[in-house]
């Protein structure tokens, strides 16, 4: 009966508020949750299935009602300033907690489900556990055992879906930083490890490192070219 209701309220308030022009996140969702007896409340939101290299990360945050840092919104829609700025206020005020599927359990089970694994990961690791997820997209990710509502373009209608876009994002992001000083010429320090033109002659010139996703097709061509 909860979920129906929220499904309900999801749809309505959707189709008002884009409707209207409005866009950015806010703390209407997790309002709803509060006035049904829910305490903690966990936004979460994964990043990095694109890319040919490096992990897919997650994070899971529960904001405080009366400390919600200004500005919240969708990871890709704030610029790397604004973002580490938003990150380092997050963490002050917020539980939260970041996690990483590796590139080999990526190639094993998939991008899908590896993105879905971290998401697991960053929810087990909050302590105490929330009462009830609000996750980004249309899939509730297996082996969840909270009560769990997925929301679609979530990091843009929930600030707390929106603050675990940013803790995962920047969390990637640094990996990449650190791992391009080891692999240098791919570019990993601007493009994150993504399909730009520069990582994909870079892969053609420098080849395959223990760092890319065999299963994905331009590393695998790569790999098995003849």
């Amino acid at each position: 009966m909860v979920w129906a209701a929220l499904s309900f309220f999801l749809a309505v308030w959707g189709e008002t508020r884009f409707s209207d022009g409005m866009t950015k996140p806010n703390f209407e969702l997790e309002q709803a949750l509060l006035e049904q007896g829910h305490i903690r409340i966990a936004g979460v939101d994964e990043v990095g299935r694109g890319p040919l290299a490096g992990p897919v990360v997650a994070a899971a945050v529960i904001l405080n009602p009366q400390d919600i840092p200004e500005g919240l919104n969708d990871s890709k829609k704030l610029t790397a300033k604004r973002r580490a700025a938003l990150d380092a206020k997050i963490r002050v005020s917020a539980e939260f907690a970041v996690a990483e599927a590796t590139v080999a359990e990526i190639d094993e089970i998939n991008i899908l489900r590896a993105s879905h694994l971290a998401m697991v990961r960053a929810v087990e690791t909050l302590s105490p556990a929330p009462d009830v997820l609000l996750i980004d997209g249309n899939m509730i990710p297996r082996g969840l055992k909270i009560p769990s509502q997925a929301v679609v373009k979530g990091d843009a209608w929930s600030v707390s879906i929106a603050a675990a876009s940013i803790l995962a994002k920047n969390w990637r992001d640094q990996v990449m930083v650190d791992l391009a000083q080891q692999h240098p010429g791919y570019g990993w320090e601007t493009n994150a490890g993504y399909p730009s033109k520069q990582h994909k002659v870079a892969l053609q010139n420098l080849g395959v490192t223990p760092h890319h996703r065999r299963s994905f097709k331009p590393v695998h061509n790569i790999l098995y070219q003849e």
